[in-house]
């Protein structure tokens, strides 16, 4: 069979202030012609649908939108799970006659083990799950970290394995040895939430939700299909898609999605951003983090910036250019025995790398002249 792998759409998610339904919905075009295109027998949603667990009532009317698409106008099968955004309540609403169009919403850890059964395929839907729950299932208050709780799980799942099929399990979890991009919630304290990849190996394929990155595990038989779009300047580099799942013979083919807005990282100074010959072969409506090289302070540089960069998502200095300062050796009695002027100059050249100009001298000595008067009347 053949199925789409994709997850961790987030509904409702912004970017550092900037509202993502247009990249998100351009994002889920393209996965709709996908699955069309590349004749696939199902899509397989691995988690965190929505951004939060009470989402907008825009966020509920977009996912309701690319969910009918998909399922009642293409008439795609639809296989997915709630992940740790998702609010599994909420979520589920409706799933007890959502199988009666092949659309199959797993939310709760029980129903993991009632396998979606296909002609040569098992599918087992396993959403995300606190520990308490799989203490509540299996009557054992053992089961106190996630990796525990994946032992008897996965267990109880090869019980249920046809021989005669392949095996698919859906989940949202963290896969010990994958790689973290700050956009994602940690599911980990300590170490102790990492499932091993090892108790994964009897399944043919694993789709996995959670983290951002496709190349986040190279697993033989698990990947994460990453999000189709990109939520933190961390993702910058990343190149977002969708996996297409050939259960036999056994083939992952990455596709990937181009975006309608990219995230992108400049490490420049300040006089190079503002030239036209750098700027005008970039995209400028693109989401752009910007790390400044520069050492002297520039007066309402956001300001500037955005003229010409509209859609900045963050701005910061370099390593070793926001400060700089370095210890003089010098005891605290020595320091003030200097002139205020002289201190001023010695901190300012370690901030700036240069010498103070004749105005900024000039103002500071008119500062000081104030201060030793008795401060503004």
């Amino acid at each position: 069979m053949r199925f789409l792998h994709t997850a961790d759409w987030h509904i409702g998610r912004r970017l550092h202030g900037f509202d993502l339904t247009a990249e998100q919905d351009h994002a889920f075009e393209q996965i709709k012609q996908l699955a069309l295109d590349e004749h696939v027998d199902g899509v397989i949603i691995a988690g965190d649908l929505y951004d939060r667990s009470m989402p907008a009532e825009a966020s509920v009317a977009q996912l309701n939108h690319m969910l009918q698409q998909l399922n009642l106008v293409a008439k795609l099968p639809i296989y997915a799970i709630s992940g740790n955004h998702d609010s599994a309540i909420r979520l589920s609403t409706g799933t007890p006659w959502f199988k009666s169009t092949q659309f199959y919403m797993h939310t709760q850890l029980e129903q993991a083990f009632t396998p979606v059964e296909l002609p040569d395929t098992q599918l087992f839907l396993l959403p995300y799950f606190e520990p308490f729950a799989a203490q509540q299932y299996f009557n054992d208050d053992s089961l106190q970290h996630l990796d525990q709780a994946f032992v008897p799980i996965i267990n109880k799942m090869k019980s249920l394995f046809d021989p005669a099929k392949k095996h698919l399990l859906v989940s949202h979890f963290f896969v010990d040895g994958s790689a973290t991009t700050e956009s994602e919630t940690q599911l980990k304290v300590g170490g102790l939430a990492a499932v091993s990849a090892g108790l994964l190996k009897d399944f043919d394929y694993v789709a996995l939700g959670h983290l951002h990155g496709k190349d986040a595990l190279h697993a033989k038989n698990a990947r994460y299909s990453g999000s189709p779009v990109k939520f933190s300047l961390s993702e910058a580099n990343q190149k977002k898609g969708v996996f297409i799942v050939d259960t036999e013979p056994f083939k992952l083919t990455f596709k990937p999605l181009t975006p309608l807005k990219d995230v992108q990282q400049l490490i420049e100074h300040f006089e190079t951003l503002a030239d036209k010959s750098f700027y005008e072969n970039l995209k400028l409506d693109n989401y752009f983090g910007i790390t400044l090289k520069d050492r002297k302070p520039i007066p309402n540089v956001m300001a500037r910036l955005r003229e010409i960069y509209p859609n900045i998502i963050s701005l910061d200095r370099a390593d070793g250019y926001e400060t700089g300062i370095e210890d003089s050796g010098e005891s605290g009695a020595q320091i003030r025995q200097k002139d205020p002027m002289d201190l001023l100059g010695d901190f300012y050249k370690q901030i700036a790398k240069d010498d103070l100009s004749p105005q900024q001298i000039k103002w500071a000595q008119e500062a000081l002249k104030i201060a030793d008067n008795g401060g503004l009347k």
